[in-house]
């Protein structure tokens, strides 16, 4: 039935480009498909098409591919072969995993679509797809995604809605061109510092999550719309502090002197630095005192500042102040504090 119904979508000869079988409940795809060479586009969404025939290996010059709404369990080691593909759409299968090799020659991909399947977890080898722009990866089982998908530079749109995703890795600050990145109905706590270095984020959406608090530079992103409603975002809410004594050890002491030293630009400190790479580690971990500014290598406190959002985002309703990651010195800064900063309570 699937050959005869190719064959009957074959009156241009050797010179069709675009053939769209949707609906017609093949289980297979048709393995004529080898005697169109020049085939640019291949629509066979909305069938029964358990797997991917090895004739496909010969569409090299396809540049669109729509396997939609079938019932294939894996993206399969024939992708590797279709070295001209720019958009597949995988969207609607069972796919769960992906066969070695699979990613190994999609270098021109731009797009991949991989909503509603039933995904625990993405290879390393999707680094390889270096064109990737947009990729959706939306109701699906993902757990985590790996650091490598944070080096495809080329990544504009990223969708990871309604997964079980636990945390966003550090390394998604190498996502330089990324604009629209959704998160939303998953499992995430924190968000990473890194997001803050995204400079051309425009659209965020983390509705849904279980997010109390945002890193310390959040409100510098120029987001121009951000949703995070359905989220346990910490209310301004006064909470007391028992005074400790600020005890320090050795460390912490020498580690604060060099630090804020080397702020002051100490030209014998800044020489001699370079000598010592443990230390240069150490340092290269400091944190700095949002009331006095100066350097610290150990926190003393984490408190929460509320700070209204940025009048050039577009928000969620019922976003009245962003919380965000705050750190202390020392109870005596802590003292010093403002009326917009608060300790988190321990539970």
């Amino acid at each position: 039935m699937a050959e005869r119904l190719l064959i009957s979508a074959l009156k241009g000869g050797k010179d069709t480009k675009s053939i769209i079988l949707n609906r017609k409940k093949m289980k297979k795809i048709p393995s004529a498909l080898e005697k169109l060479p020049g085939l640019k586009n291949l629509d066979l969404q909305n069938n029964l098409i358990l797997s991917v025939c090895p004739e496909i290996s010969t569409l090299t010059q396809l540049t669109a591919l729509n396997l939609g709404n079938n019932l294939i369990e894996e993206v399969p080691e024939e992708m590797k072969h279709l070295i001209s593909l720019k958009k597949l759409h995988l969207f609607g299968n069972r796919i769960c995993r992906f066969a070695p090799g699979a990613c190994d020659g999609l270098q021109n991909l731009i797009l991949l679509n991989l909503n509603n399947n039933e995904l625990t977890q993405l290879p390393q080898e999707v680094s390889r797809l270096k064109s990737l722009t947009y990729l959706s990866i939306n109701y699906n089982r993902l757990a985590s995604i790996p650091i490598e998908l944070c080096f495809l530079e080329d990544l504009s749109e990223l969708q990871l809605n309604y997964n079980q995703l636990i945390c966003i890795p550090e390394e998604i600050k190498f996502l330089k061109k990324l604009k629209t990145l959704f998160l939303v109905r998953n499992n995430i706590e924190v968000l990473p510092e890194g997001l803050c270095d995204l400079k051309k984020l425009r659209m965020l959406d983390i509705a849904g999550n279980i997010i109390q608090i945002f890193p310390p530079r959040f409100q510098n992103l120029k987001l121009r719309e951000f949703y995070c409603e359905g989220n346990p975002l910490f209310l301004k809410q006064p909470v007391i502090a028992v005074q400790q004594e600020d005890v320090w050890s050795l460390k912490e002491i020498a580690s604060r002197f060099v630090m804020n030293q080397l702020e002051e630009k100490n030209p014998f400190l800044m020489h001699a630095i370079e000598q010592y790479p443990q230390v240069r580690n150490i340092i290269s971990q400091g944190k700095k005192c949002v009331i006095c500014g100066k350097s610290f290598f150990t926190m003393w406190l984490e408190c929460v500042q509320f700070v209204p959002p940025s009048k050039n985002w577009l928000v969620s309703r019922n976003l009245e102040l962003v919380p965000l990651r705050t750190l202390i010195c020392s109870y005596k800064c802590f003292n010093r504090r403002g009326h917009n900063i608060f300790g988190i309570a321990e539970v």
